[in-house]
């Protein structure tokens, strides 16, 4: 599929929970948030039917996000139905890795291609401060498992305020240089505001080559994190929407008032 701006539009970047274990303060607001009823979230049967019309369209990349992925049920089934699918050549999630000491292995086992990892801080105090009470050594602990469970690559995700050179990224950096992970750096954004930059160490954030959809937990497909536009799935039919979310796709991102813990980022 080709947008408007002549971009091909093959990534899907797949939303399955908007809740999640950890509170980071660049996602989540102070006060929390309201969260989908689970009779709104899409069904890992229509989940898997949407991908299929992806792939029908195009789609040949989906990422898995959340929220937090692995607090949704049977989401190894998820992986599986999804690894299953003919056409799809790279399947991927993004976790905060809390849950992964339990989940690397079957994760694996059920097809699953490349995990990014979400770690923005070495010291445990800084950790929880951003995370609002989130324990170090449980990400640490997910980290080895995914290691030893053979993912490759592993890439782990920094949010950083303005510079790689911030001694909390240059700590990150230096773990993931030991271990063989690369670090993406992603400067803080702010939908709201319209206000991003291009991920250091990956393609995230640089609208002239932006090649993907996002679909939130509710089913409702994004063309720009930083539009407010969205097409419903359960209202469409997901090859309608789809085509919508392309054929409207903005040339760059403006503002929004989509928060990070429902459209994964």
């Amino acid at each position: 599929m080709y947008d408007s701006s002549n971009r091909r539009i093959h990534y899907l970047r797949l939303s399955i929970t908007d809740r999640c274990n950890l509170r980071c303060t660049y996602c989540m607001p102070a006060e929390g948030a309201m969260i989908v009823p689970h009779a709104s979230l899409l069904t890992y049967e229509e989940i898997v039917q949407l991908v299929q019309a992806g792939i029908a369209l195009g789609i040949d990349k989906v990422r898995i996000t959340g929220g937090e992925p692995l607090l949704r049920r049977n989401v190894v089934d998820l992986v599986a139905a999804l690894a299953r699918l003919p056409g799809l050549h790279d399947l991927a999630m993004t976790t905060n890795a809390c849950r992964l000491p339990d989940f690397a292995v079957p994760l694996k086992q059920a097809g699953l291609h490349r995990l990014n990892i979400s770690l923005d801080t070495l010291d445990p105090t800084q950790f929880a401060a951003i995370t609002r009470g989130g324990n170090l050594q449980e990400v640490l602990d997910g980290i080895a498992a995914a290691i030893a469970a053979g993912f490759q690559p592993i890439k782990l995700n920094c949010v950083i305020t303005a510079s790689p050179d911030e001694p909390d990224a240059r700590a990150v950096a230096a773990f993931g240089a030991a271990r063989g992970l690369p670090v993406r750096f992603i400067r803080r954004m702010n939908t709201a505001q319209g206000r991003f930059w291009q991920v250091i160490g990956g393609d995230g954030g640089h609208c002239a080559t932006c090649n993907r959809l996002r679909v939130s937990s509710d089913g409702r497909i994004f063309p720009c994190l930083f539009n407010n536009t969205s097409y419903a799935v359960r209202e469409l039919g997901a090859t309608a929407a789809l085509l919508a979310a392309v054929q409207n796709k903005p040339t760059a991102g403006t503002a929004s008032a989509n928060r990070f813990h429902h459209l994964g980022g």
